[in-house]
């Protein structure tokens, strides 16, 4: 009986902790605060898009920046208080452009065309939140 209690305890361990996250934030990453969270993950995808091909962290850059873009796309895609926002709308293009690049050509390193394009729309993004939207 002591050996099931034990076990039950360290499962339930186990789940809040999954569920609490490690660093106080939601079970995805994310505060839900709109703007704090749109902030770290350009900063996140701007380190992504940054990384040198031969840096031996890419591969972990650009499993977090996959992560950020899925959990981010959860969480506000349909959140009317925030899809209206111009800062949506262009972060919502620039996750599109980024996560088409890593599915169709994951062990190929992004263009500087396209690393240009998500640069300027990252910039866009923190514009629009500077003055509100």
């Amino acid at each position: 009986m002591k050996r099931y209690w034990s076990r039950l305890l360290a499962l339930v361990l186990v789940v809040t902790i999954g569920l609490m996250g490690c660093s106080g934030d939601g079970p995805d990453g994310l505060s839900g605060d709109y703007r704090q969270d749109t902030l770290a993950v350009v900063s996140t995808l701007k380190q992504a898009i940054e990384v040198s091909p031969d840096d031996p962290n890419k591969a972990a850059l650009q499993a977090e920046a996959r992560q950020k873009i899925n959990n981010f796309s959860a969480r506000y895609q349909r959140n009317n208080a925030v899809s209206g926002l111009s800062s949506f709308t262009t972060m919502r293009t620039a996750l599109n452009a980024l996560a088409g690049h890593y599915s169709s050509y994951p062990n190929r390193p992004i263009p500087e065309k396209l690393k240009n394009r998500l640069e300027q729309e990252f910039d866009r993004v923190e514009i629009a939140l500077r003055r509100g939207g």
